[in-house]
């Protein structure tokens, strides 16, 4: 077994990642990447596509044993009977059903749904965007013979589904994906088909929930995938991007994770389900048989992106002038709720910028005003996590915005401890290689080479996070 190589991909919102990593050191021996399309819906097709594209960047994988797929978590992908896409998949960031998921509270009550599946729905969720297609598209919902997930259809496809009688008939999936549906429990590892059906008015076939460690089916390369991918190698169950990325962290209870990306989330590797009536903490399932609360806010990089636009600069000059300007921006408060906002769930929110004066409103205090709202509202999300009984030891900052000289600074004052930034890796994709290591060789895989990390602290800065919480309010 020495010397066998695995393979993760990330088919995240933004692009898909390839790594190929060492079974037995974890060492990265190659990798690649391909953008996706952008938007809040895309065709399914656009992933695979871009997968090939990753997978010749990254020199094919005719050479590995098992692969791993890690996704974008609640994203919706309808099927008929044939295993053909119905309509394109609506992304986990397409608000338009976030009245549907105001009204399917309504209908049991936000702590029923808690009970029952370990989240409150919202906009992002499955469970929502079904009813939507059920009120809004019903000849499509009449069409639909069963629905999955992103990484649940791309590791179907990379096994042949669709493509022939011969191939899987329906797609698999794991717990932790499956928890973000608003339509399986984690507390008790079963489907609540009866929400499904609440949701959808009919009930379509879901994916088998696999255990983590499980290969779920071999690779039949089609399409843009010959000569990228042998026949034969072994797929794991995969799992969401959020589970993903605690596995390739190695985290263990007490490590919140907090991921600053196309969306901010601060998530949590717990022993315990967590049930929170409130809605700010979904009750996550992780890839390993643990539980992964999490806290998602919409607005993360692109607050930063925006702003270093209006301003006219790069991210470089950006963290420049938002470190030259003093905490608390002179007063101004940027509450950054861009694209509406998920946690606190606003879902047809707009950004505002308070506070401004005469003397205040200058290029260094907006970009600190920029980062300092950004990292507030994921401040409120670690918050939340606690007031959920979950432990917080260590925190790590990882996703695009860590790279972020003025991120990895202010993070500390704001979260009010010290925050390890590991060392850049891809981590959804890290962690569905481990993920494929271990279902692969049948046993738990400890990957000798240690993550490095350098540690951020500084004074906390109480007073800032008093005024956003005053102006969000």
């Amino acid at each position: 077994m020495s010397g066998s190589l695995v393979a993760g991909v990330d088919t995240s919102t933004q692009s898909c990642k390839v790594v190929v990593r060492d079974v037995t050191t974890g060492a990265l021996l190659r990798e690649g990447r391909a953008p996706h399309p952008n938007g809040t819906e895309v065709d399914p097709q656009a992933w695979f596509d871009a997968l090939a594209v990753a997978l010749k960047n990254a020199g094919g994988l005719n050479d590995v044993s098992a692969i791993g797929v890690g996704g974008q978590q609640h994203g919706m992908v309808l099927l008929d009977d044939d295993g053909a896409v119905v309509r394109d998949a609506l992304l986990w960031n397409d608000n338009r059903s976030g009245p549907s998921a105001a009204t399917l509270v309504d209908e049991l009550g936000a702590q029923v749904w808690a009970d029952a599946v370990g989240s409150v729905p919202v906009a992002s969720f499955t469970v929502a965007k079904l009813r939507w297609v059920a009120d809004h598209e019903p000849a499509i919902a009449n069409r639909t013979a069963s629905v999955c997930l992103p990484h649940d259809w791309l590791t179907w496809r990379l096994a042949g589904g669709g493509q022939s009688s011969s191939t899987p008939t329906a797609p698999s999936t794991d717990r932790g994906d499956a928890s973000g549906t608003g339509y399986w429990s984690p507390s008790t590892g079963l489907y609540r088909t009866d929400l499904l059906e609440l949701a959808f008015r009919r009930t379509p076939s879901v994916p088998e929930v696999m255990g983590p460690d499980a290969i779920v089916g071999e690779t039949r390369a089609t399409g843009a995938l010959r000569g990228l991918v042998a026949d034969g190698i072994s797929l794991s169950a995969g799992t969401g991007d959020n589970m993903a990325a605690a596995l390739g962290l190695d985290a263990r209870p007490g490590d919140v994770i907090v991921s600053i990306g196309t969306s901010g989330t601060a998530f949590a590797v717990s022993d315990t389900a967590t049930a929170d009536g409130t809605g700010a903490v979904a009750g996550f399932a992780d890839a390993t048989g643990r539980f992964l609360p999490l806290v998602c806010t919409l607005n993360a990089v692109r607050v930063l992106s925006s702003t270093a636009t209006l301003l006219g600069v790069d991210f470089a000059e950006l963290d420049r002038l938002a470190l030259s300007a003093d905490p608390g921006a002179g007063g101004l408060v940027l509450v950054p709720y861009f694209e509406g906002e998920r946690t606190p769930n606003r879902p047809d929110a707009s950004g505002s910028l308070i506070g401004m004066t005469t003397t205040n409103l200058t290029r260094a205090n907006l970009a600190r005003a920029a980062v300092e709202g950004m990292l507030c509202g994921l401040a409120d999300a670690i918050d939340a996590l606690v007031a959920c009984d979950v432990g917080v030891e260590r925190i790590f900052l990882i996703g695009g915005g860590s790279k972020s000289e003025a991120v990895r600074r202010i993070a500390p004052l704001l979260f009010e401890r010290p925050v390890l930034v590991p060392s850049t890796s891809e981590y959804v994709a890290d962690g569905a290689a481990r993920q494929a290591a271990a279902a692969w060789t049948g046993q738990p895989v400890v990957w000798p080479e240690a993550i490095n990390s350098e540690e951020f602290s500084g004074v906390a800065t109480p007073a800032v996070r008093a005024a956003y919480a005053e102006v969000r309010g």
